[in-house]
């Protein structure tokens, strides 16, 4: 029997309850109804386990790197048998982590480089700094405004 208010399910989730609404509103997580009762006390929806079993569901697959639309397929999937879309999912979700990786791989050498310059000894500006300032001159942003 569901006998939780939503700031509780916000704690046991690790979440405020503005983001409980967000992922109501977004369709990830049920809205319980408004029970008919006397007095405010009595029209307080309550949660219960497996509402927050399904919002760990939710957090657990954001911090996988899902996006809320990819979550979202994954929950209506959890009612069907189709592990091949699943996986593909998954699949899908893997080659972008590795663009990512590819990416921080490919700026971690970049700094690296930069820093053992910087450590060089050598006079002048530092090479750090003048990268990011030739960054700054070349890509339109906030800091080149």
């Amino acid at each position: 029997m569901p006998d939780w208010t939503i700031a509780r399910l916000a704690r046991e989730g690790g979440v405020g309850v503005e983001t409980i609404r967000y992922y109501q509103r977004r369709g990830l997580l049920a809205t319980p109804e408004r029970p008919q009762g006397p007095g405010r006390a009595g029209r307080i929806r309550r949660y219960g386990e497996e509402d927050a079993r399904r919002l760990r569901f939710v957090r657990s697959a954001q911090q996988a790197g899902f996006t809320l639309a990819q979550i979202g397929a994954l929950l209506a999937l959890d009612a069907t048998d189709d592990r091949a879309r699943v996986r593909d999912l998954a699949r899908e979700r893997i080659a972008a982590l590795d663009v990512q990786i590819a990416g921080l791989q490919k700026a971690r050498a970049a700094l690296d480089h930069l820093a053992r310059e910087c450590g060089n000894g050598a006079a002048g500006p530092c090479p750090i700094l003048l990268s990011f300032e030739h960054e700054a001159e070349t890509c339109p942003g906030p800091l080149s405004q």
